[in-house]
């Protein structure tokens, strides 16, 4: 068995292991139904701009209006899941991941 032979079997085994499926599980079950919600978010804010132009300029205070806020917190959110997916993978993810990658080094020697 050559080298190259050899660690594509060691991918393969750590690929179908349980930690594996499970570290990608939960990668989903985060993932996915916040990239939903900050997608619904974003069109909601795109609707909003092109189909509700005076609700969107209704004015708070001084020149600042509800389409300026809600720009700015398409920012603020986006820092926000960045924020919150650094924690979750750190206790989540990086467990699991820092496992996995202990388990092919020692298989790759």
């Amino acid at each position: 068995m050559t080298t190259r032979e050899h660690d594509a079997s060691v991918y393969e085994q750590v690929q179908s292991s349980p930690d594996f499926q499970e570290l990608k599980r939960r990668f989903r079950s985060w993932t996915f139904p916040m990239t939903a919600a900050f997608l619904a978010w974003y069109l909601l804010y795109v609707v909003l701009s092109g189909w509700a132009r005076d609700f969107m300029g209704t004015e708070l205070f001084g020149n600042i209006n509800i389409a300026l806020i809600f720009g700015l917190l398409q920012f603020v959110s986006t820092f926000g899941i960045a924020w919150a997916y650094s924690r979750h993978a750190e206790k989540k993810l990086d467990p699991i991941a820092d496992k996995l990658r202990h388990e092919v080094e020692e298989r790759s020697e």
